[in-house]
């Protein structure tokens, strides 16, 4: 291969250079239980409240409000179930929406077992909630609404802080999945009213296995790992101090380098979805504007994604198609068809995604590349040929 570009940062980062190396004495000499009396224990501990203060920063909140966990889908699962079984004498009832990643999706449909009731709001072609449909689902039981603050698949920033305000008027709590959006665009837990937060190390350029869970002050919610008592008896087990301090240092780092960043990031991404469009029958999916900075994302006709996936791959490029966390299936993307593709234009989905370590070259040879595997699959295609001379099979 010419060159190696990595553009699936959406499913995971390369650890930074400097996370990594603040994190590895924690891992060789700093190895003491935080619960412990004597002195590399205190470190421990030390080290752990100094990144709740980054960790806290970087969204705006205090640092008693933030809890360690061991991945945003964990922050996910606790959130959800949390704040649900503790209301459950008042509220039973849980508004998300159709296109959430399946930490949400798969925990709604767990507590539905339980007895609790779900509605999933449906979304528009760009993939933004409907706030007239929020409003009215919104019911005396209601007790959580979860709604992402940016889709892991397509993109899209929802209108976080309309959706907090409207949540705080009508007496909801409201919790936003931020795990693809935490460290790459500004967030403020007290202007956007939220009330629970998730994110996760690994979208941020540290290592898996560590993420966090914000709670405002005084939201009661319920464990739901039981044991020592660790991180205010509400998520048990020895912590994990590398990580946390991993996370906190990545934290810090986004923060002092957002505005950069997303300036950075925006006009690569833009240049890569300009250059993309211009082959034929592609399209963009999500807000063409109200996007992650590094997002680029798109369905290509007469094309299936794997293919498409794995040739990219033999010229050096990663890119997912679908849900990166999602294997084995043969159903196409829930969020391609909840912003009302068909099932055979959303099979050709192809999802690039920009980091920090990218840089315009990259972008020039994913822009060089992606047409000449385009045409090649086409060429061996009778979907193309039948195809290629009748109108775009994607109704805009």
């Amino acid at each position: 291969m010419e060159r190696f570009v990595y553009a699936d940062n959406a499913a995971t980062t390369p650890v930074a250079e400097k996370v990594a190396n603040e994190m590895m004495p924690f891992l060789t000499k700093y190895y003491g239980n935080a619960s412990s009396l004597y002195s590399i224990g205190r470190d421990s501990r030390k080290a752990i409240m100094e990144s709740r203060e980054k960790v806290a920063s970087l969204i705006k909140a205090q640092p008693a409000e933030i809890i360690f966990t061991g991945s945003g889908t964990e922050a996910d699962n606790m959130a959800l179930k949390g704040i649900m079984h503790s209301k459950r004498a008042k509220g039973k009832h849980l508004i998300t929406s159709s296109i959430e990643h399946h930490a949400i999706l798969h925990t709604a449909k767990t507590l539905e077992k339980e007895g609790f009731e779900v509605t999933y709001l449906p979304v528009d072609k760009d993939g933004l909630i409907l706030i007239d449909e929020l409003k009215a689902a919104i019911r005396p039981d209601t007790a959580l609404v979860s709604i992402m603050m940016a889709n892991n698949e397509i993109g899209t920033i929802e209108p976080i802080a309309e959706i907090g305000a409207i949540c705080r008027d009508a007496g909801v709590l409201f919790h936003t999945d931020a795990v693809q959006a935490a460290g790459h665009i500004s967030i403020d837990v007290n202007e956007m009213k939220i009330d629970l937060l998730s994110l996760s190390g690994h979208k941020m350029n540290a290592p898996k296995g560590i993420g966090a869970l914000y709670i405002r002050k005084g939201v009661m919610i319920n464990p739901i790992i039981d044991g020592g008592g660790q991180e205010r008896n509400l998520r048990s087990g020895t912590e994990n101090t590398a990580g946390i301090v991993a996370l906190g240092v990545a934290a810090a780092e986004a923060e002092s380098h957002m505005q950069e960043n997303i300036t950075r990031l925006t006009a690569m991404r833009d240049r890569l979805i300009e250059g993309v469009l211009k082959i034929p029958y592609c399209h963009l999916t999500g807000h063409p504007k109200k996007r992650l900075p590094g997002t680029a994302s798109f369905v290509i006709e007469a094309i299936e994604g794997e293919s498409l996936v794995l040739l990219l791959d033999l010229n050096g490029i990663c890119g997912s198609t679908g849900s990166a966390c999602s294997t084995g299936s043969l159903d196409p993307s829930h969020v391609l068809t909840g912003i009302g593709l068909s099932h055979d234009i959303a099979h050709g989905s192809l999802r690039l995604t920009l980091g920090v370590q990218n840089n315009e070259e990259d972008v020039d040879y994913i822009l060089e590349k992606l047409p000449q595997v385009v045409e090649r699959l086409r060429s061996m295609s009778p979907v193309w040929d039948a195809q290629k001379n009748c109108p775009s099979g994607l109704k805009v």
